[in-house]
C-alpha cells in the first residue's frame, strides 16, 4: 500500500490533515496528514497562492501534495477550516464588544491591510472605496484560520459597528470575497 501512495504523490494526491505549525517570518510550516506518515512541508508561496500569507496552527487543511526528494511537500492548498476549539468558541473583540458567532449574512467586503502587530494582537485595514479604518484583532484571526497578516495585504472582512467604530468579525482570502460576489 505504501508503494500505491507514493507513486500516487508523484502525481499529486489529495490530503486533509492539520496545520502543526507555520511561521509566516521562516516562510514555511508543516502539517500531519489525518491518514498519518511523515510531516508534509507547506511553504509560504504555496499558501500565498490560495491569497494568504498565514495559516493558524491546528487549523484543518487539504492540500494536493507531492513527493520530492526533500519529502513530502504540499504544491496547492484546496480548503483551510479554522482550528475546532477556536470554531466553538464565541465571538471574541477589543472591550468584549461582542459576544456572539459571526453573522454569516453579513457582506464579504475587499480591503488592504494597512498594519497587524502580532505582539500587539491588533491592527487595522481599509476597505476599498471607504476612508475609516476597521479594527483588526488577533481572537478574529485566530477565528479565521490566520496567525498573521502583512501591511498591504489583500483581504476580505466581514464588518460590524462597534462602540468603538468599525471592527472585523471574519476574515478570509481575498478570493472569498470575489467568489461572494459571482453568486
Amino acid at each position: 500500500m505504501m508503494q500505491q501512495m507514493t507513486d500516487a504523490r508523484k502525481d499529486g494526491a489529495r490530503v486533509t490533515g492539520t496545520v502543526k505549525w507555520f511561521d509566516p517570518s521562516k516562510g514555511f510550516g508543516f502539517v500531519v496528514s489525518d491518514q498519518g506518515g511523515p510531516d508534509i512541508l507547506l511553504h509560504a508561496n504555496v499558501l500565498r497562492n490560495f491569497g494568504q500569507s498565514s495559516v493558524a496552527d491546528a487549523a484543518g487543511i487539504e492540500v494536493i501534495v507531492q513527493e520530492t526528494a526533500r519529502g513530502i511537500q504540499a504544491v496547492e492548498v484546496l480548503q483551510i477550516e479554522p482550528p475546532a476549539a477556536v470554531e466553538a468558541e464565541e465571538e471574541i473583540s477589543a472591550g468584549g464588544e461582542i459576544a456572539e458567532p459571526v453573522d454569516l449574512s453579513l457582506p464579504l467586503v475587499p480591503a488592504r491591510v494597512k498594519w497587524f502587530d502580532k505582539a500587539k494582537g491588533f491592527g487595522f485595514a481599509n476597505i476599498f472605496g471607504r476612508e475609516e479604518d476597521v479594527f483588526l484583532h488577533i481572537e478574529v484571526l485566530r477565528r479565521s484560520g490566520l496567525a498573521d497578516l502583512q501591511p498591504g495585504e489583500a483581504v476580505s472582512l466581514r464588518v460590524v459597528e462597534g462602540k468603538r467604530g468599525r471592527m472585523a468579525t471574519q476574515v478570509t482570502s481575498w478570493e472569498a470575497a470575489l467568489k461572494s460576489d459571482e453568486e
